[in-house]
C-alpha cells in the first residue's frame, strides 16, 4: 500500500547540542531501537533562558550531556509531549538539577482493563513503528531487559503544571502553544513554536515511520482527529518530531498519513467481509510484504482500528464477552 514518503536520512550526533534553527537546538540520546529510530531527540527552545522539550529516558549520561551543553543558561521550563519511557523520565533529574518546573498534559493514563479483559500477551507496551511499510530502516533492535526498563511507561510522572489545548508557555524571544493531540496516547501534546511557524510533534507525527496506536489507551479515532488539528493550522510550515529528522512543508505528509490510515481501515473491513478474523489474521494478509518482526506492533494498530470500528457499531467480537485488547480475539462485521 502506498503511503507517505518517509525520511530516513538522519545523523544523530550523540551527546552533541546541534543547532537546527535560530530558536531550536537538539541533542539525541543514545537509545536507538525499532521504536525510537536513532534515539530520543531532546529539543531546547531559546537562548540563554530556555525551555527543554522531552528530556528523554532515565539515562544519566544524556542528562549530564544536556547540563554541560546548557551550562551558563537558565532552564525556565521542562515540557513533556507524553509519558512514554523514552520521553519523560529524565524530567525529574533535570528538574532537580536546574529547579525548572515540569509541564505536561497530566500523569500517565490509567489503562486499567474492564472486567474479564486481559492484556495482550503478544506485544510490547510501547512503540512507534507499526510496520505499515517496509521503509522504517530502523537501527539494531534492542530486546534486553535494560532496554525494556528504559522504555516502560512513566507511571511516576506528575507535572507541576498541567497544560490544556491552547495554553501558552513563553520565555525571552519565544512563544509556545500546547496542542492536545491524543491518539498515540491520551496525554500527548505537540508544541507550536509561534516565532518559527513550527510544531514539535513528539510521537504524533514522525518523519521516519508511522505511529503505533497501542490499546487500550491508544485511540485511532482520536489520532485521526489530531492529524486534522495539524492540517487545520496553515500558519505552521515544519514539524520537529522527537525521533528523526524534521518534516518540511508537512501538510502534504500529514494528509498522506491520514489517507493511509483510512485506507488501512478500509482494508480491515474488506478482510472481515470475507469472514471472522482476528487482528493477527488480518495482519498476515494486509502486511504480507512487511518483515515478520514488525507484525506484532502492526497487530496493535489493527486492533486499535477494530476497537474504533467497534465503538462505531460497525464490528463486534465473535464471542460475547471476549477481550477487545487481544490480537487473538476474533471479530465479525455487525
Amino acid at each position: 500500500m502506498a503511503g507517505p514518503m518517509f525520511i530516513v536520512d538522519f545523523e544523530p550526533h550523540y551527546g552533541e547540542m546541534v543547532d537546527v534553527s535560530p530558536l531550536l537546538r537538539r541533542m539525541v540520546c543514545r537509545n536507538p531501537s525499532k521504536f525510537t529510530f536513532h534515539g530520543t531527540g531532546t529539543y531546547v527552545i531559546g537562548r540563554g533562558d530556555v525551555a527543554v522539550v522531552d528530556p528523554g529516558p532515565r539515562d544519566e549520561a544524556h542528562v549530564e550531556a544536556l547540563l554541560r551543553a546548557l551550562d551558563g543558561e537558565r532552564v525556565r521550563h521542562i515540557l513533556i509531549t507524553h509519558t512514554h519511557g523514552d520521553h519523560s523520565p529524565a524530567a525529574a533529574a533535570l528538574s532537580d538539577a536546574t529547579g525548572a518546573p515540569v509541564l505536561g498534559f497530566g500523569p500517565h493514563p490509567d489503562t486499567a482493563l474492564g472486567e474479564g479483559e486481559e492484556h495482550d500477551d503478544d506485544t510490547d507496551d510501547k512503540g512507534e513503528t507499526d510496520g505499515e511499510t517496509d521503509e522504517t530502516h530502523e537501527p539494531q533492535i534492542e530486546d534486553d531487559p535494560e532496554f525494556q526498563r528504559k522504555h516502560a511507561p512513566d507511571i511516576d510522572f506528575d507535572p507541576e503544571t498541567a497544560l490544556a489545548h491552547g495554553d501558552i508557555v513563553d520565555g525571552p524571544g519565544y512563544t509556545v502553544e500546547a496542542l492536545h493531540t491524543p491518539g498515540h496516547i491520551s496525554n500527548h501534546l505537540c508544541f507550536a513554536l509561534h516565532e518559527e511557524h513550527a510544531v514539535l510533534s513528539g510521537d504524533h507525527v514522525m518523519g521516519w515511520s508511522t505511529t503505533i496506536i497501542p490499546p487500550p489507551d491508544g485511540d485511532v479515532g482520536a489520532y485521526l482527529d489530531s492529524l486534522r488539528v495539524l492540517l487545520n493550522r496553515p500558519q505552521d510550515r515544519r514539524l520537529y518530531p522527537t525521533h528523526g529528522a524534521p518534516v518540511e512543508e508537512h501538510h502534504e505528509f500529514v494528509a498522506a498519513l491520514l489517507d493511509h490510515r483510512l485506507a488501512r481501515e478500509a482494508g480491515i473491513l474488506a478482510q472481515l467481509a470475507t469472514g471472522p478474523k482476528s487482528a493477527r489474521d488480518i495482519v498476515d494478509v494486509l502486511y504480507a510484504d512487511v518483515r515478520k518482526e514488525l507484525h506484532k506492533p502492526a497487530a496493535r494498530s489493527v486492533l486499535s482500528h477494530l476497537r474504533k470500528l467497534h465503538d462505531e457499531d460497525i464490528v463486534e467480537v465473535a464471542i460475547e464477552g471476549a477481550s477487545t485488547v487481544s490480537s487473538k480475539t476474533v471479530w465479525v462485521r455487525c
